[in-house]
């Protein structure tokens, strides 16, 4: 992996130093903040490559960072939190993060999620046409842009890229293991329930009626496939 920069926001010492360590052998330069705040000033100043985030942070917490960064940014953001309910994890996913990972972690897999989260940014997907459309969706692969009716969607680095891989091939089932390997560039197992959750934002997105969903289908006991029509 490239020489990346990566700045990791908790307020656990310990916990800093044992991320900055598996990071530092991953060849990444490693910044960090103790606080929001100064979370937030360093994301601003620095560019980062992607943020490490704890929620429960002094000063400003996790949550409101998370969502002042996307207000102007599509930087990737893995959270990493001692709060595990369903709700928390969707939340999070809802703000825009990239990936979820509790604690108590285990280093070496939170830093092949950070390899896999850097591995699906732009550029680490070469798009087959430059753009798609299925439907009233199109897609364009140069600028990382989707439009439903004519009207951009707001879709986080991982839902374009989750969107992308299905709308290439209309009709194929989807296993998670397939998503997994596509999207994130590993076959962790843990990661799956991040794909559910990823499939539910999309539908919030790009379906008028949810319950029944004309683009991204459930294929029960097998995965998901993409249904619109192709109008290229």
């Amino acid at each position: 992996m490239a020489r990346k920069k990566v700045l990791v926001v908790d307020d656990d010492a310990k916990v800093v130093e044992v991320i900055r360590l598996y990071l530092d052998h991953e060849g990444c330069e490693v910044i960090t903040a103790d606080n929001g705040v100064d979370g937030l000033r360093l994301a601003r100043e620095q560019s980062p490559d992607l943020v490490v985030l704890d929620l429960l942070l002094p000063e400003l917490d996790g949550w409101q960072v998370c969502r002042t960064l996307r207000q102007k940014s599509d930087i990737p953001i893995i959270m990493l939190t001692a709060r595990t309910t369903e709700q928390d994890r969707i939340a999070g996913l809802d703000l825009g993060a990239d990936d979820y990972v509790p604690k108590p972690f285990s280093p070496r897999e939170l830093a092949a999620r950070v390899r896999a989260v850097l591995r699906r940014q732009p550029g680490a997907i070469e798009p087959i046409t430059s753009a798609v459309t299925r439907g009233a969706l199109t897609m364009n692969f140069l600028t990382r842009q989707a439009l439903l009716d004519g009207r951009p969607i707001s879709l986080t680095s991982a839902e374009f890229n989750l969107l992308g891989i299905m709308v290439r091939e209309p009709g194929r089932v989807f296993t998670r293991a397939d998503l997994i390997d596509k999207a994130f560039g590993c076959n962790t197992n843990s990661l799956e329930h991040t794909i559910d959750t990823h499939i539910l934002n999309l539908r919030r997105k790009l379906e008028p009626d949810t319950a029944s969903p004309k683009y991204i289908i459930t294929v029960f006991g097998a995965g998901y496939k993409f249904g619109g029509k192709d109008e290229n």
